[in-house]
């Protein structure tokens, strides 16, 4: 569904719905009036009179039907909360858990009144509007690509709901405000798109084709590596990971030069995990939830609708994005447990267990990156490990960096950005787990199970160069979930997105 956020200074005449605000004052609802239609202020001061249960909390909404208006069906009241403790994550929020409630009340045409002063000093009209449309506009996300039919009765398809139209006296700027958080948007849905695909329409060729045919026309520099290449190169990781499918592997390079292309200005490198469907491999993960395993491409995902997102905001900043594809299959050619196999850099791989697929994709990658383009920083993404799950579920992202001051600009990204984040260890005794005695190194550290996600980090480590500040974020319990939040209905989340494009925007980018 493709849901529209329009901006007007006055509600449609067609609205058949108005959302108005409240805050919570002394744990009370306090109805915002300002501007408002004096007899529907009246009207509704004395329905939340009459219900004390409702106090306008966050997200809170309250419908009120209005059977005897000329136009309007029905009013909602959605509550900011408190204030004095609003933020922009809080309004998003809230805008976010606005959409279930309009979806459900059949409204073709609603319009969301908004202040012309805003609601607090802080927090002026086109922040107000802009924040709410935003958390709005991304839970309105669904993917109905294979849905044959449209039934209104069922909740996974969409309703009548096309159009949301903010109304404001300060209706510019809402929607200059917007506009940069519309090329988020774009970039968070287009990851979700991804993730959300069938892996029989989304392998490391289809998905590399749709990579050049939809950035390409942005703006972006988009180049495909082949199995042909690869080979040539020498990047046996990832072609050993693919070769057990007819799919064979694919390495996408992509290019936003937003800031010029100046010698001594080297680019921001983000790297993604983009295994397409991983069964295992020989190694094979048991039949139960193979399914979900169509996600493993979520790192890959985070870094393209990134791109996407620079590309539509004009972001004044030079990136390089690498994603390795690969689908990772069991067949005659397939790579076993106990071969060895040379990467990029030239460091031999023992193969342990060939589900542990990811870290070889990013081994070949973090090297071409790194050689290549000589980054400032590099920051991969990766559905990596089943242990970060276990250790912080489907709340936070775990990150790996090997740099404090990197590391402080991820973390005050990632909570304005509202995508949480925890810092994980890096030790010397984890890297030197994945050394082998057959080979440089192995796939799997040498304390089996315990300490997953930190082994599997120090594996990496060993792709990183002297004096490259690096960050890795393991997305496995982040990248896709089974129930909805505010803002990010159940599947592919996108996570990450919004994420690296507030650090680029804050941290990095050219005034």
């Amino acid at each position: 569904m493709s849901l529209t956020i329009k901006f007007s200074k006055n509600a449609p005449a067609k609205s058949d719905c108005l959302i108005v605000l409240a805050h919570q004052s002394n744990k009370k609802a306090a109805l915002i009036t300002d501007g408002m239609d004096e007899e529907l202020a009246a009207l509704t001061q004395k329905a939340l009179a009459k219900e004390g249960s409702y106090k306008a909390a966050s997200g809170e909404t309250f419908v009120l039907p209005l059977p005897e208006h000329k136009t309007l069906s029905r009013l909602i009241i959605l509550g900011v909360g408190d204030i004095e403790q609003m933020t922009a994550q809080t309004l998003q929020q809230a805008g976010g858990k606005l959409f279930p409630t309009l979806k459900g009340s059949k409204s073709k045409a609603p319009a969301l009144f908004i202040p012309k002063d805003g609601l607090s000093k802080n927090i002026m009209a086109g922040d107000t509007g802009a924040q709410l449309a935003f958390g709005f506009a991304l839970r309105s996300y669904s993917f109905d690509r294979y849905k044959s039919k449209k039934k209104t009765d069922d909740e996974n398809t969409p309703s009548d709901l096309k159009t949301l139209t903010i109304t404001s006296e300060a209706s510019k700027d809402i929607e200059n405000t917007y506009t940069e958080l519309d090329a988020i948007k774009q970039g968070v849905f287009f990851a979700r798109d991804f993730v959300n695909e069938a892996p029989n329409d989304l392998y490391p060729e289809s998905y590399a084709n749709a990579l050049k045919n939809d950035l390409k026309p942005l703006g972006i520099d988009v180049e495909i590596l082949d199995e042909k290449k690869m080979e040539k190169l020498g990047m046996g990781a990832i072609m050993a990971v693919g070769k057990g499918s007819e799919r064979q592997p694919r390495m996408v390079i992509m290019r936003w030069n937003g800031a010029g292309k100046k010698k001594d200005d080297a680019p921001l490198a983000l790297v993604g995990k983009g295994v397409t469907f991983d069964t295992g491999g020989i190694s094979i993960k048991p039949g139960a939830g193979m399914d979900e395993m169509k996600m493993d491409m979520g790192g890959s995902a985070a870094v393209v609708g990134t791109m996407k997102t620079l590309a539509l905001r004009k972001a004044k900043v030079n990136v390089v994005g690498v994603v390795g594809l690969a689908e990772n299959m069991p067949s005659h050619n397939a790579y076993r447990p106990g071969d060895v196999i040379t990467s990029y850099s030239g460091k031999t791989i023992e193969v342990l267990n060939t589900d542990a697929e990811g870290r070889l994709v990013l081994a070949d990658c973090l090297t071409y990156v790194q050689q290549k383009y000589k980054p400032k920083f590099v920051i991969n993404l990766a559905t990596l490990t089943g242990a970060m799950m276990v250790a912080l579920g489907h709340e936070y992202c775990g990150c790996f960096a090997n740099d404090d001051d990197l590391w402080h600009d991820i973390d005050k990204a990632a909570k304005e950005a509202d995508e949480k984040i925890w810092r994980m260890p890096l030790d010397p005794e984890w890297k030197k787990q994945m050394e082998s005695s057959v080979a440089d190194l192995q796939n799997l550290g040498k304390s089996g199970r315990w300490a997953g996600a930190c082994t599997a980090a120090g594996f990496l480590e060993h792709f990183i160069e002297d004096g490259t500040p690096w960050a890795h974020m393991d997305i496995a319990g982040t990248a896709y979930i089974k129930a909805d939040k505010p803002t990010v209905p159940k599947f592919g989340t996108g996570y990450g997105v919004r994420l690296l494009d507030r650090l680029i925007a804050k941290s990095y980018e050219q005034a």
